[in-house]
């Protein structure tokens, strides 16, 4: 019995443990089982992308404080986040990337930009 390619079932030449005709043959398989995978990601990239673009829009100069109807009205996702900074005196900072954000009682929200130095 010859063996087939696992993508079009074309009769397959060479070593006995090849799978696939050709390389488009491999990455059109490989691509098809990852697609649900990828479509995922691409989407929560999405999210904190534009959720980063939104907080460095109100943050121009490193510290801003706003109103949490602002970002909501603007689109910004609170379920989606980077990273947790937590201070020494137990404050938490939502990070997306670079921008991060902590939330007051009065629904002020305190933006700010990380700067890391190499």
């Amino acid at each position: 019995m010859a063996n087939t390619c696992l993508e079009c079932g074309e009769s397959l030449i060479g070593r006995s443990d090849k799978k696939f005709c050709s390389d488009q043959c491999r990455n059109t398989y490989n691509n098809r089982l990852r697609k649900d995978l990828n479509n995922t990601m691409r989407n929560i990239n999405n999210i904190l992308r534009k959720n980063r673009r939104i907080l460095n829009k109100y943050n121009p100069h490193g510290m801003a404080k706003v109103q949490k109807k602002l970002l909501l009205d603007a689109g910004f996702d609170f379920d989606y986040m980077t990273n947790v900074y937590e201070t020494q005196k137990g404050h938490r900072y939502i990070f997306c990337y670079d921008q991060g954000y902590i939330e007051s009682d009065n629904d002020v929200i305190t933006i700010v930009e990380r700067k890391e130095y190499v």
